[in-house]
């Protein structure tokens, strides 16, 4: 019998697979993987406690590095957390504007994410495809506040400004001319034998340990829990709104990448509604002081990032700056997966599973 020694590697922090400066610790049979220990906190910006020391307007731009694939997501819980916090009502037309942006920005988070798969993968091509559409929803975003990847766009009580006149039919051509896009990806990617050879019963979470685990978004539905905040704790105007939850029964990774791609047709579907509901009217409740002081007390509020549930805690003890924050980020439970997940597979195997977790780690460390 052939004897072999087992021995310890580095994946990261420095890698492009471990979507940011992640450190797993692999002890290794030959290309088999023994153990996994995750290692973070090389990104740690002490996110939190600086709310502690800003005023509640004053800490938008913070939310924007908390994930800087989806800062508008981001913006989303924070503000909504503190208007929930203070009574604060939302014009229409700034909740309608939150929405096409979040669902924009999920839009952009997911062909990002599936780009980046399709190189671990070893396949190139999908890469450059999800990056020419995602660029054109930069685009909107950055004629509507300037930025192309932190925005610092949502206020307390609405948006920062309103969408400029060509904005609506611009958004409109995108959502034509992306639809089309997807069967492409379908066609070049997930049709794919070798694709679907390694993807297809490879990284399997099974819906009991999901849950143990904590995964929340796509994961989760991915593993057959129809489960999204939109529709089963909603917020906003997305009671109002008609879309489908993607859900999937494996829990592999073909599936996880799946519901994402059909996520991306249902977000198209609420953006194009929410812009034929757009009426005039107010973009941000008016005079909301700029030291805003929140009664004592504390708020949880938690919405849909494309990544998962991203929950907000505040509490106030009346002054104009939070006495403690706190976020709940889904990169963070789904990071303690890993040693579950990718435990006995082959080193190959483990760069796309954890890939297709769609983990980012400024949120992870915060």
């Amino acid at each position: 019998m052939h004897k072999t020694e087992e021995f310890y590697l580095n994946m990261g922090p420095q890698h492009p697979s471990t979507h940011g400066v992640l450190k797993l610790i692999l002890k290794m049979d030959g290309e088999q993987v023994v153990e996994v220990t995750p290692e973070i906190g090389f990104l740690h910006r002490s996110l939190e406690k600086i709310a502690e020391n800003r005023t509640y307007h004053q800490y938008i731009p913070y939310t924007d590095r908390l994930d800087y694939v989806t800062s508008m997501t981001s913006n989303f819980v924070y503000v909504t957390a503190v208007e929930k916090l203070a009574g604060i009502a939302v014009p229409r037309r700034a909740e309608l504007l939150r929405i096409i942006m979040a669902e924009l920005n999920r839009i952009a988070s997911h062909l990002l994410w599936l780009g980046a798969l399709s190189l671990e993968a070893g396949a190139t091509t999908p890469f450059l495809y999800t990056f020419r559409e995602r660029e054109l929803i930069l685009d909107l975003f950055e004629m509507t506040c300037g930025a192309r990847l932190t925005y610092n766009y949502m206020r307390i009580g609405g948006v920062s400004q309103d969408i400029p006149p060509e904005f609506r039919d611009r958004a409109k051509e995108f959502l034509k001319y992306f639809r089309p896009c997807i069967k492409e990806y379908e066609d070049l990617l997930i049709n794919n034998v070798i694709f679907q050879n390694r993807t297809r019963g490879v990284g399997v979470l099974p819906l009991k340990e999901a849950v143990a685990y904590g995964a929340t978004g796509p994961n989760l539905r991915a593993s057959g829990l129809r489960w999204d905040l939109r529709r089963d704790r909603p917020y906003s105007l997305y009671p109002e709104l008609e879309f489908d939850i993607p859900v999937r029964q494996s829990g592999d990774t073909m599936d996880r990448v799946l519901v994402r791609v059909e996520e991306m047709r249902q977000s198209a579907s609420i953006v194009e509604q929410a812009l034929d509901r757009l009426e005039k009217g107010e973009v941000r409740t008016p005079g909301i002081n700029m030291k805003l002081r929140p009664p004592e007390g504390d708020v949880f509020m938690r919405t849909e990032s494309p990544r998962g549930e991203i929950a907000c805690f505040i509490r106030s003890d009346g002054s104009p700056k939070p006495y403690r924050l706190k976020f709940r980020t889904p990169s963070f439970s789904h990071v303690g997966l890993l040693p579950w997940l990718l435990k006995g597979m082959l080193i190959a195997d483990l760069v796309v599973v954890a890939g297709s977790l769609d983990i980012v780690l400024p949120e992870t460390d915060r």
